[in-house]
């Protein structure tokens, strides 16, 4: 049973692999309906998941991939061309593998495929379909027959000609259709050798009794000749093993005659693949597998025995300092080096390209468009651009919706771009870059923009704020209101958009991975929004504060600037203290009276440094006693006890060995608002 569930997740991994790759290449495939190594590519993996799914009796998964790969089948012979309705079809059939997948993941029976789609598939793989009838019933005769189909072996031609060439009768059709429809290697090896022989094949033309009946055994396909003086490497590429199909199984020609595999001249490197001398074989080194799949888990557990190694480092690193030895000073600064090392090196085997997130959004930009009635292209760059897995996943919704947003708000209609001396096909840019120790993610379109003014009405309207303080926002600030709870531009709701809370959901959730949105917009031209994150979430730099005696961190990534307390910069402005900055007036907290137990009672020292933090839309001060510097610390999760407590990220141990908290911007204000309620 173990055995069973093991092959049950590998088959999982490898096939879901293949699903995601499916979907991007049936996109490609709409644009370039004429490629030829996309069809067969797209074939193979439907061939591929059926046949994983057929060894593991999962039934309505063979039913849907054999449909599949029947229609696949007829396209690739040229008989059918793909068209958006066709592809609509394909893309619901890899819906539903998507749903079964789901199910196993889960532990759960796989449904069967609606009957719908199941018709559907039926009616698209009419054109040069062998019915199942015929099927049965098939004579050698027939497959003589000038009325033969052209393409593709079929399963029982295939059996029979493997009968006729070993020389036994041919089962009864029952047994045929009954019987697998695998061949193992040693069977392929010795219908090879019965074809060709050991050496090069000759010219003398083969029977077609031999290969379309059972009723001739005694003929031999060809007639074995000398060994070839040169060696051939001994294996078959996909275009051979194709180019062998086809002399095995050639169309008919007019008048009753058929092409042989001898015949065919332009297929003789296939012929002769096999017919290199066995000491040649036998020379051929075997090619070891250069990777190996690890559970993540795994992973995880050696970045933390890692993290404590840093965490020792550093420690070690203060304690040093206090030694004037000059032994322990090199061992320290090696042992500092090799660990930044194996830091680095284990942070790799975490990292995954983003290609992984950005697969998914042809299908989702070509879906929404056909439903917006819209024409619009995909560009995605930097694809191979690193980041942590945990970052690829979370990244994968929110980057889903901007996108999304950037066709429904962002591209106009055909004909409107048309008016304006535009393309009638927008285009959205989906690129990524490392810029140091961060990913930088852009969202670009070339629709219509984003008007400010718009926007200062809108949020007024709406009740969000008051007029005064609308008209007091700068054109970046009025691009950042669309992150609002309850803001939207839209005038109707619809199942895009229009509720006002998929944006704000997004600026939430790019917050909690230490990330920041920016958004560049100019009217008519289009939009601009970057996202910048972190690398890895394991590891994060961080600026080093003292609120009384106590050490607290504060993520770098929300520090916009520091400078030292001064009263006289200070108001009170509807009961709120504030900071006047380039005359601008910022709200202004000592962190104390938040995390000093009892501090709250104490008059607020008037020394002290304030640092500047963008929260959302807005920027505030926090007032701190001291300041230690920047520092990149390792977060290791609250106890049973604090967990979950708003405001607190996490925790990480200082070089002098003190733990400190790791501070959560938007946690403690929505902690401090409450209160203050």
């Amino acid at each position: 049973m173990n055995d069973d569930n093991e092959i049950l997740q590998d088959f999982l991994v490898e096939a879901g692999e293949i699903l995601e790759k499916l979907g991007e290449q049936l996109v490609d495939l709409e644009s370039r309906p004429d490629d030829k190594e996309l069809l067969n590519a797209v074939f193979r993996g439907f061939h591929t998941i059926k046949g994983g799914a057929s060894f593991l009796a999962l039934t309505p998964l063979v039913e849907v991939c054999h449909r599949a790969e029947d229609v696949f089948n007829i396209l690739r012979q040229g008989q059918r061309q793909v068209d958006a309705q066709l592809m609509d079809v394909m893309l619901e059939v890899l819906d539903a593998l998507n749903r079964m997948f789901a199910s196993l993941l889960a532990g759960e029976e796989p449904e069967h495929a609606d009957p719908a789609i199941l018709e559907q598939l039926d009616t698209l793989s009419i054109v040069g379909q062998v019915q199942d009838t015929a099927k049965a019933d098939v004579s050698p005769a027939k497959l003589e027959s000038p009325q033969a189909p052209s393409g593709d072996i079929t399963d029982v031609e295939f059996d029979r000609m493997l009968d006729a060439l070993g020389g036994q009768e041919p089962p009864a059709p029952a047994a045929i259709s009954a019987a697998n429809d695998e061949i193992t290697d040693a069977e392929f090896e010795a219908l090879l050798d019965q074809l060709h022989g050991p050496g090069t094949h000759s010219e003398a033309p083969v029977p077609a009794a031999a290969v379309g009946s059972a009723k001739a055994p005694q003929q031999p396909a060809v007639t074995p000749v000398a060994k070839a003086s040169k060696p051939e490497p001994d294996l078959i590429t996909d275009s051979e093993f194709d180019a062998l199909l086809d002399q095995l199984h050639s169309p008919a020609k007019k008048g009753g005659q058929e092409k042989t595999p001898a015949a065919a001249e332009p297929h003789a490197k296939a012929a002769s693949v096999r017919a290199a001398k066995p000491d040649a074989q036998e020379a051929v080194a075997p090619v070891a597998e250069t990777t190996v799949r690890v559970d993540t888990k795994r992973i995880d557990d050696i970045m933390n025995m890692v993290g404590e190694l840093v965490l020792v480092r550093n420690r070690l690193v203060t304690l040093e300092t206090g030694f004037a030895n000059e032994e322990m000073t090199k061992a320290v600064s090696n042992l500092d080096v090799v660990t930044a090392n194996l830091q680095i090196a284990v942070m790799k085997t975490r990292m995954q390209p983003i290609k992984k997130v950005f697969g998914r959004f042809p299908r989702v930009v070509r879906d929404l468009a056909r439903s917006l009635k819209k024409e619009v292209n995909l560009e995605l760059q930097g694809e191979d651009t690193d980041l942590d897995k945990n970052l690829v996943e979370a990244l994968a919704d929110p980057l889903v919706h901007l996108v999304r947003n950037a066709v429904d708000h962002g591209i106009e209609m055909p004909d409107v771009r048309a008016a304006k001396g535009k393309p009638r096909a927008g285009t959205v840019i989906l690129a990524a870059e490392q810029e140091g120790d961060h990913i930088l993610l852009t969202i670009t379109d070339d629709g219509a923009g984003m008007d400010p003014e718009l926007l200062r009405r809108k949020v007024v309207e709406k009740g969000l704020m008051d007029a005064d303080a609308a008209a007091r926002l700068d054109h970046r600030e009025c691009f950042n209101l669309i992150f609002m709870p309850g803001f939207s531009t839209k005038t109707e709701i619809s199942d895009v958009s229009g509720r006002g809370v998929g944006m704000d959901v997004v600026k939430t959730r790019i917050s909690q991975l230490n990330g920041v949105v920016e958004i560049d917009s100019a009217p008519g031209k289009g939009s601009r929004l970057i996202i910048k994150v972190p690398l890895t979430l394991a590891i994060i730099p961080t600026l080093m504060v003292v609120l009384s005696d106590q050490i607290f961190a504060l993520p770098l990534v929300s520090v916009s600037e520091i400078f030292n307390l001064d009263l006289k910069r200070t108001n009170v402005i509807d009961g709120q203290l504030t900071v006047m900055v380039r005359d601008k007036p910022y709200p202004l907290f000592y962190l104390r009276h938040w995390l000093v137990p009892g501090a709250a009672y104490e008059a607020p020292p008037e020394n002290g440094h304030v640092v500047i933090v963008h929260f959302g839309i807005q920027r505030l001060g926090f007032v701190v006693d001291q300041l230690i510097g920047q520092e990149e610390v390792v977060i290791k999760p609250l106890g049973a006890l604090l967990h979950g407590t708003q405001g607190i990220a996490g925790a990480t141990i200082t070089g002098d060995g003190r733990i400190a908290l790791i501070l959560d911007v938007p946690g403690m204000m929505k902690t401090y608002a409450r209160r203050a309620a």
